[in-house]
């Protein structure tokens, strides 16, 4: 079963984005964010569900299934857009940063100052 064709990829996400910018949601998305206290842990507990639900009542509108299923598929989708459109690059990019914390990790997540189990 097929996602209805008609609007671009582009244009959902565009929705998506604005849904996040919604008061309500910016709100939801502030408290879970507050909860997390920056821990990569805790943001995946308290952030991530919140973010896919946001998601889940946009997309539904275009034919995806509304469970964490849809968000896959809507998430693959845009993936797959990416390479071959520069705005949907970019979008997908500012709609990662509203949901994930900024990653400041060195490559390898070999992290300086750990403590090295004995």
């Amino acid at each position: 079963r097929r996602a209805a064709e008609c609007p671009s990829p582009a244009a959902v996400l565009a929705e998506v984005i604005k849904a996040f910018g919604a008061p309500e949601n910016a709100q939801r998305m502030e408290e879970a964010r507050d909860n997390a206290c920056n821990d990569m842990g805790k943001m995946l507990q308290f952030l991530l569900p919140v973010a896919t639900q946001i998601q889940q009542d946009v997309i539904k509108a275009y034919g995806f299934s509304s469970d964490g299923e849809g968000v896959l598929k809507f998430a693959r989708l845009i993936k797959s857009y990416e390479s071959q459109d520069p705005e949907i690059a970019s979008m997908s990019g500012k709609l990662k940063a509203m949901f994930l914390p900024p990653m400041t990790l060195p490559p390898h997540g070999a992290g300086t100052g750990g403590v090295a189990a004995s």
